[in-house]
C-alpha cells in the first residue's frame, strides 16, 4: 500500500492500495497558508525548510479550531482551492494576539495532520509515502508527516525516478497523450464522474 502526496498550494493525496483500488482527493491546504502568512510578516515568499515554523510553538487551541473546519470531515471525492483556504479563512480563527511564528507552526502542523489523518483513514496499512510538489522540499513538514505515521517510510517521488518538482508537468503531458490517442484519462472513483471519458480538446492553428 502506497500513498503519493502532492503538496502545492493545496495538498492532494493519491492512495494506491495493494488490491488495485485508487483513491484520490484534496486533503486541504498545502503550502498556501504558510506562504501567505510568511509573506505577510517577513520578506520571504515561502518558509524555506519550515525554518520559521520550527521557531514557533504550536498553538494547540488554534490548531484544533482549524481542524474543525467542515471540509476536513467530508468524504471523498472532494476538491478545494485557494478560493477557500486563504488568509480570510485563517483570520476568522485568529484572536489577534498570537505570535506570528506560533501561527506558522500551527499551519505547518495543520497540513501534516490533515494529510496523515486522511491516509490513515483510507489506507491504514500504508507502507510508503512519496511526497512531491514544493512541499516535498519542506524538511519540517516532511518530519511532521513522518512522526505522525512512523511505521511508514516517507520519502519523495525522486525515489521513483520522478523529480518532485516535475510531477504535475508529467501528469499534464500524460493527459495530452491520452487525448491525442483518444483514450480515457479520468478515474470516476476519484473525481465522482459518472463514467470514464476522453478529456480535453485538440485545437489546430
Amino acid at each position: 500500500d502506497r500513498a503519493v502526496v502532492n503538496i502545492g498550494g493545496i495538498a492532494n493525496v493519491t492512495l494506491l492500495s495493494s488490491d488495485g483500488r485508487v483513491i484520490g482527493f484534496d486533503s486541504g491546504p498545502g503550502n498556501t497558508l504558510m506562504d501567505r502568512w510568511i509573506q505577510l510578516h517577513q520578506d520571504n515568499r515561502w518558509d524555506h525548510n519550515g525554518a520559521w515554523a520550527k521557531t514557533g510553538v504550536v498553538d494547540e487551541a488554534l490548531l484544533l479550531s482549524l481542524q474543525q473546519d467542515p471540509y476536513f470531515s467530508r468524504k471523498p471525492p472532494k476538491s478545494t482551492g485557494l478560493e477557500y483556504f486563504n488568509l480570510d479563512w485563517l483570520n476568522a480563527f485568529l484572536k489577534g494576539d498570537e505570535r506570528p511564528c506560533d501561527v506558522q507552526a500551527a499551519l505547518c502542523t495543520l497540513t501534516a495532520h490533515t494529510v496523515t489523518d486522511d491516509i490513515l483513514e483510507f489506507l491504514p496499512e500504508v507502507k510508503k509515502i512519496y511526497l512531491c510538489g514544493g512541499g516535498a522540499l519542506n524538511t519540517q513538514l516532511k518530519e511532521l508527516i513522518q512522526t505522525k505515521i512512523d511505521r511508514a517510510e516517507v520519502s519523495t517521488t525522486a525515489d521513483l525516478g520522478v523529480d518532485p518538482k516535475w510531477v504535475e508537468a508529467i501528469a499534464f503531458a500524460w493527459l495530452a497523450r491520452q487525448r491525442i490517442n483518444l483514450q480515457t484519462a479520468n478515474l470516476p472513483e476519484v473525481t465522482g464522474a459518472k463514467k470514464r471519458s476522453i478529456l480535453g480538446a485538440v485545437y489546430l492553428p
